[in-house]
């Protein structure tokens, strides 16, 4: 799906124009004069109350053009609603407005012009709050679309700068950002340097520093310096595109319950319609109260079972936490993984920059006694002549070495060798060395089975010592991994690394089921068992590797520094490899189910109380419809709730 770009010039247009070239409003076209009406309505009915006093000819004309002023936007929107649905679907599928202008109606022809003018008024007014509330819970997820990059600042093959429209990048293109300005696109500083925000992308509210080389993204805003960069993605696949599309693609996956009650609401009306001829037959045979008291039942009876209240209980819900998850920056494609993730039985993780640091850290380190004042001044000088990730975890070890310069040589099969004050030095693997102590041949098979890296250092072939590495656990593991299984999550490990490696890891977090020395293609076939043994299932990964297991479990999690595949596959995306976050998301989705049926109980239990009053005669319309939209509202309210950051 390739998000629409908008100009310079279409910034500021509140106006989108369909393939017929007309302006299309985005519901906003009506709302001013709406409102206008509305609160003209409401002067009107309060003239109207006041002249009952006196003059009840007058009042009741004054609450009949209240009706029609203040209702004219319900009555619309329900008959071009109900109209449109009869010509697309073929079958009648009235909504809670019709309902209401039944009432209404009903009202008016048994000669209740001061009810049906407060029903209009109350409803109407509830229906402004509603969509206040709702509109409220979408703008962290909508009021991203108004943050896309607008234009850059390109350098032209002449040296000259020209501002173009950001869809208009192409990659190869330079461009120059200046100091406060929002970077366009995705691409790697080629000069310059900066203080960058980019807790759009990720979440991270601190600054974070940038230099030649290093890369930067679309979306994110440069707070400090200016640079020159080189764009490495088109416009459409930058990481900030792809946070839109999620957030396009949340508004219309609602949960599973929400989809039941959108689809039900019609059907709910249309039983409601068929049940008011019973009713009001029942009021005249069988109680015995006249026609029009009768009627005037039944009017209050429709106003008792409309579903407002049913029909929210929902969707603000979810809107809520969707909203309150991208605030810290965690994407979620739609509400119905939220009610799958809250559902999981079993929950497994990639090991290397999921679970771990994803780079190898110095564990253990042992030199025989009489080199280890200075060897190690001579491995780290060894060290820095290489670009392994071996030696930069050696090198970030020992920072504080005495600085030597040395000629190094690296090996393939044999390792790093060198010569220093008339002596040859060799760094490698263990099998590289022939000349070795007991002492360090028992230690080394410990670390080993450890999952642990060795390597041996040695001095004229005679290995001195050795280092031990290790990619460990990162901060945020333990925590989720204890917390998923205090939930009786069934927690496992799949990758790709040796037994004892993933062993290892697995004892350090306390892992339920460690499967290791796995092969890419492999990681679907696994997650498609666990489905069947334990039932749902989600998947953590980043990588290309883990792509498949992300689409086959119930619920992909992507870590957001993961590739692009990763991250287009995946339900959810931790934009910061934060496991924490994925703690609370759960936490939130736990929540959300709770509202959710909270609303959806208090709604029922409103309507049936307010059946029951009516039938026993002790409901008047006035005091059913403060009741009944009173609890749409704190059915609304209840479900902002879901807005607030959770322990």
């Amino acid at each position: 799906m390739k998000l629409a770009q908008r100009t310079i010039e279409e910034k500021n247009n509140h106006f989108n124009r369909n393939k017929d070239g007309h302006r299309d409003c985005l519901h906003s076209h009506n709302e001013n004069t709406e409102i206008i009406m509305f609160f003209l309505g409401l002067l009107v009915f309060l003239v109207g109350y006041v002249t009952s006093k006196f003059n009840f000819i007058y009042a009741n004309v004054l609450f009949l053009i209240t009706v029609l002023i203040a209702g004219y936007h319900i009555i619309f929107e329900s008959i071009t609603t109900t109209f449109k649905n009869l010509l697309d679907h073929k079958k009648f599928q009235p909504n809670v407005h019709f309902l209401m202008i039944f009432a209404t109606l009903g009202a008016v022809i048994i000669q209740h012009y001061e009810e049906a003018a407060m029903l209009v008024i109350i409803f109407s007014s509830v229906h402004f709050l509603e969509e206040y509330i709702d509109g409220k819970s979408r703008k962290e997820i909508t009021g991203l679309l108004d943050m896309k990059p607008s234009f850059a600042r390109i350098i032209q093959d002449d040296g000259s700068t020209k501002i173009i429209s950001a869809n208009e990048i192409e990659v190869g293109d330079k461009i120059q950002v200046l100091n406060g300005e929002q970077i366009a696109t995705d691409g790697l500083i080629m000069s310059g340097c900066a203080l960058i925000d980019e807790s759009l992308v990720n979440g991270e509210s601190i600054l974070k520093e940038k230099f030649e080389g290093d890369e930067v993204f679309g979306g994110t805003i440069n707070t400090e310096g200016s640079f020159l960069m080189k764009v490495t993605k088109e416009v459409s696949e930058t990481v900030f595109s792809k946070i839109l599309r999620l957030v396009s693609e949340s508004q219309k996956n609602l949960t599973k319950t929400a989809t039941i009650l959108q689809k039900l609401e019609p059907k709910y009306v249309t039983f409601v319609l068929f049940l008011f001829p019973v009713v009001l037959l029942v009021q005249f045979y069988v109680f015995d109260l006249g026609w029009n008291l009768s009627l005037y039942r039944g009017m209050v009876y429709l106003i008792s079972v409309s579903p407002c209240s049913f029909a929210v209980s929902a969707i603000p819900t979810t809107l809520a936490t969707i909203s309150n998850l991208a605030k810290r920056g965690v994407l979620v494609k739609g509400g119905v993984y939220l009610s799958k993730f809250n559902e999981l039985k079993i929950i497994s993780f990639d090991k290397t920059g999921t679970l771990t640091k994803g780079e190898a850290e110095v564990t253990d380190y042992i030199f025989e006694e009489k080199v280890k004042n200075n060897i190690l001044d001579i491995v780290v000088a060894m060290e820095k002549k290489s670009n392994h990730p071996i030696a930069r975890a050696i090198v970030d070890k020992f920072d504080k070495t005495k600085i030597i310069d040395l000629e190094v040589e690296n090996k393939i099969g044999v390792g790093v060798i060198t010569n220093y004050n008339g002596k040859n030095y060799q760094i490698g693997k263990p099998n590289s060395f022939d000349n070795v102590k007991k002492e360090f041949k028992i230690k080394e098979q410990e670390l080993t089975k450890e999952g642990k890296t060795v390597i041996f250092i040695a001095e004229e072939k005679r290995v001195i010592g050795l280092i031990a590495l290790m990619d460990l656990p990162n901060e945020y593991a333990r925590e989720a991994i204890d917390y998923f299984k205090k939930k009786n999550i069934h927690v496992a490990m799949i990758t790709g690394d040796a037994k004892l490696t993933g062993k290892s890891i697995g004892r350090m977090l306390k892992i339920d089921e460690v499967v290791a020395d796995v092969m890419p293609e492999d990681k679907g076939k696994i997650i498609q068992k666990q489905k069947e043994k334990y039932g749902q299932v989600g998947m953590v990964g980043d990588g290309i590797n883990d792509a498949p297991a992300l689409a086959i479990a119930d619920v992909g999690i992507a870590m957001g520094s993961g590739t692009d595949v990763a991250i287009d596959i995946a339900d959810l995306v931790l934009m910061k490899n934060d496991l924490s976050k994925l703690v609370y998301t759960h936490k939130l989705s736990k929540k959300m189910i709770k509202i959710t049926y909270q609303n959806i109980l208090f709604s029922i239990l409103v309507v049936l109380t307010l059946v029951i009053l009516n039938f026993l005669g002790k409901m008047s319309m006035s005091f059913g419809v403060i009741l009944h939209e009173g609890s749409t509202l704190l059915v609304i309210l209840n479900a902002l709730r879901m807005l607030k950051v959770i322990e």
